[in-house]
């Protein structure tokens, strides 16, 4: 019986999780929007080189109900991966869909007995509110009332307080763990570049020549998916959330181009004030080993150029 499920499977990280789920051997559902793109999602597992006959489909949406029952039957373990696509710049349409959709799949797996839901977040939801010194830990939130706060990071602070709000007062049994990562790089299982990898892709051919002066900290996707899997194993991490970024300084737009092999003009403005974003819980709870920041970069390039994206 199917007893793990991770939502969102088209997605560049949900491909790689479930790659690394059904070559340890684990039978894996994924949801998908429709069903029509459940060979999109077997084609990039077998990229990674893995068979996917352990892996099923159930339709289900994150913005409506149907489907979920479903998705979560016979189900123990969830990770929720999935984030609503929702490209506008209306405040309202970007925070309903994550928080109602997050709370959806919380209701779901409390319904079906599930006993663990491993959330992926954001450093948004940690690390964009302001202090005098910019270090952040996991004690960290992004207040959804900081004056001017982009959709995005409002979004993802609204949701996650709303799942970890969920769990406390109306969960019953279910634990909830949450990763918060840092903007995500690295190899693709996916021929759909978008978010961090639209940038690269921009990049490489030439098309993107300004950026913003901004420093953030990097992901390697392939360690968000490894750390998913530490923090579903692990049953210290419940109740806990975890920032997770490669090993190396954070960057600034400019100096990834550079890494990548291209190079691009900063606009105009004040330098980025030095980041500090820490990963010792995750180092400590999880077993967590990141991948170096360059060594991302330049696998993240090599992937792309491999599948014709760049």
């Amino acid at each position: 019986m199917t007893s793990t499920l991770v939502t969102g499977g088209t997605g560049y990280l949900a491909t790689r999780l479930i790659a690394d789920l059904l070559s340890a051997g684990t039978a894996v559902r994924t949801t998908v929007r429709s069903l029509d793109r459940a060979e999109e999602v077997r084609t990039a597992v077998h990229r990674a080189g893995v068979d996917a006959a352990r892996l099923s489909f159930v339709e289900a949406s994150l913005t409506e109900d149907a489907g979920w029952t479903a998705a979560l039957d016979g189900i123990s373990e969830v990770h929720h991966v999935a984030s609503p696509m929702v490209q506008t710049d209306d405040r309202d349409a970007v925070v309903v869909p994550a928080r109602d959709g997050a709370l959806r799949v919380l209701r779901a797996a409390r319904a079906a007995g599930t006993r663990r839901v491993v959330l992926t977040s954001s450093f948004a939801a940690v690390g964009y509110s302001p202090k005098p010194v910019r270090d952040y830990d996991e004690d960290d939130w992004t207040d959804p009332e900081t004056p001017g706060l982009p959709a995005y990071p409002l979004s993802k602070a609204v949701a996650e307080r709303a799942a970890w709000d969920f769990v406390g007062s109306q969960g019953g049994d279910l634990e909830l763990v949450v990763l918060n990562p840092t903007w995500i790089a690295g190899p693709t299982l996916t021929v759909a570049a978008r978010s961090s990898l639209a940038f690269f892709t921009a990049l490489l051919s030439g098309a993107r020549t300004v950026v913003p002066r901004q420093r953030f900290g990097i992901a390697d996707v392939r360690d968000v998916a490894a750390a998913h899997v530490a923090a579903m194993r692990t049953p210290a991490a419940a109740g806990h959330r975890y920032l997770l970024l490669a090993d190396g300084p954070t960057m600034t737009f400019r100096e990834v181009a550079r890494a990548a092999g291209g190079d691009v003009t900063e606009a105009e403005g004040e330098e980025p004030v030095p980041l500090v974003i820490r990963n010792d819980r995750a180092k400590a709870e999880l077993g967590f080993r990141p991948r170096p920041v360059l060594e991302t970069i330049t696998d993240t390039v090599a992937s792309l150029r491999a599948l014709g994206l760049a």
